[in-house]
């Protein structure tokens, strides 16, 4: 049984929240969003949302509470040896993910540091420079170590002192400083037009674009965290009386909150200073490019923007950093005893090396990010579907009654667990298999 236990459901809440809340939501929800028709793209990230991951979220909560032990153990004390597959998946995709995250991590803190010592860049061509030679190089791997060190130091406190201090004042900060930014992006010329172009846009074919799906069940997947384990070993340390699908509705409504908020700020920006073919061009290119060169045209106050947002980024990107740590640290506590610190920083090791080619070519931190980042995240969501809707369906039940959950929502999401995220999870699947395909 897990040892450590949070202090409160809302530490529970907000840490998850964090583990969801990341770049991803910042840069890949702008980005997928511009590029798969505005709302087209933003209906089918919410079906997929409220319909797959948060049945699904909430599966991998009850596995993780109904054990007490790690990703890597918890399918095999559930449902016997055949699932240990399924923990090495996990351990595999949080620690591939956090690889390269640590990489965008580093080029996040960069930033800050450039615009800090040497202000904003003059123009486009300035800032595609910054950005060619924050993408490899000493640099780079500066920032990933240095990034991975933050992340273990949280994470080497503890479950309490780490983890659940970090996101108290983690996660309210971030939705200030973003509530903020899109109030002032409101005030933009141009930001009406922003908000039709991008996210107000409707696209009916987008719905049906291969494309288009594909993406909406990556930024789902990646941005709500399920399927990596992160939210499982969260909830190994979760207390009996949680009311597991309330505290799932509550990470996903403020995952989602973040990504529209982030939206709110982005579009305006592309739009009042013209970078709409600098956000087409890359998913980077919508916050390491575009952003930093339409706030140089506000000479004082666009640093000042441009710390602020790059600022909240990097705290999104802690908060979900130490959830993807947690994973391995998890599992080597629980399989092997060891002690927290030397899980923490034989992991942290580890990854570091895993994530070298990432910060030394971006044709490399792009493949990790779909494979790791996209096709094991939804393999993951698929078997816990399984194991949950078909395999253990009343350890399912019965977590969920122990804790107060009303039987006709207890049916309700066994049935979306069993018969609608199955199929549906495959079917983004067999699309993202597709779409990496060469040709």
């Amino acid at each position: 049984m897990a040892k450590e236990q949070w202090r409160s459901g809302l530490g529970f809440v907000l840490a998850a929240a964090g583990s969801a809340v990341g770049l991803g939501n910042l840069w890949g929800f702008a980005y997928r969003a511009s590029q798969g028709g505005g709302g087209a793209f933003v209906v089918l990230y919410v079906l997929i949302v409220l319909v797959v991951c948060l049945p699904v979220l909430v599966a991998e909560m009850v596995l993780g509470r109904s054990t007490g032990h790690s990703p890597l153990l918890a399918p095999v004390m559930a449902a016997g040896k055949r699932w240990q597959p399924m923990g090495w998946l996990f351990v595999l995709a949080s620690c591939g993910i956090l690889a390269f995250y640590a990489v965008l991590m580093g080029w996040t803190g960069a930033t800050i540091v450039q615009t800090l010592t040497q202000g904003l860049p003059a123009d486009a061509m300035a800032a595609e420079a910054f950005f060619k030679g924050l993408s490899g190089g000493r640099s780079a791997l500066i920032g990933q170590l240095l990034s991975l060190v933050v992340t273990a130091g949280v994470v080497a406190l503890g479950v309490r002192s780490g983890i659940e201090r970090l996101s108290r004042w983690g996660l309210p900060l971030l939705f200030v400083l973003l509530v903020a930014l899109a109030i002032w992006a409101s005030g933009l010329q141009g930001s009406a037009e922003g908000y039709r172009t991008f996210l107000l846009r409707w696209d009916a074919a987008q719905l049906t674009n291969f494309t288009t799906i594909k993406n909406a069940f990556n930024q789902a997947f990646f941005s709500i965290g399920t399927g990596i384990g992160c939210i499982l070993a969260y909830a190994a340390y979760l207390g009996r009386r949680a009311h597991l699908p309330r505290e799932a509705v509550a990470v996903v409504g403020m995952d989602t909150a973040v990504g529209v908020l982030a939206g709110m700020v982005t579009f305006p920006i592309v739009m009042s200073f013209q970078l709409q073919d600098l956000i087409g061009e890359s998913t980077m290119g919508a916050i390491f490019i575009a952003v930093p060169t339409g706030l140089a045209s506000l000479e004082q106050g666009g640093t000042l923007v441009a710390l602020v947002f790059f600022g909240l980024a990097l705290i999104a990107a802690i908060t979900s950093a130490v959830s993807l740590l947690e994973v391995p640290v998890a599992c080597l506590i629980d399989r092997l005893g060891w002690s927290r610190s030397r899980a923490v920083w034989v992991s942290t090791a580890v990854i570091f090396v895993a994530g070298l080619p990432a910060a030394t070519s971006s044709e490399v931190l792009d493949w990790m990010s779909n494979v790791f980042g996209g096709l094991l995240l939804i393999v993951g969501g698929l078997l816990l579907s399984l194991l949950l809707g078909w395999v253990l369906p009343e350890r399912f039940e019965q977590d969920l009654a122990e804790s107060g959950t009303s039987p006709g929502l207890r049916r309700l999401l066994l049935v979306m667990l069993r018969w609608v995220a199955p199929p549906v999870v495959a079917f983004g699947l067999v699309i993202s298999v597709v779409e990496m395909l060469p040709g």
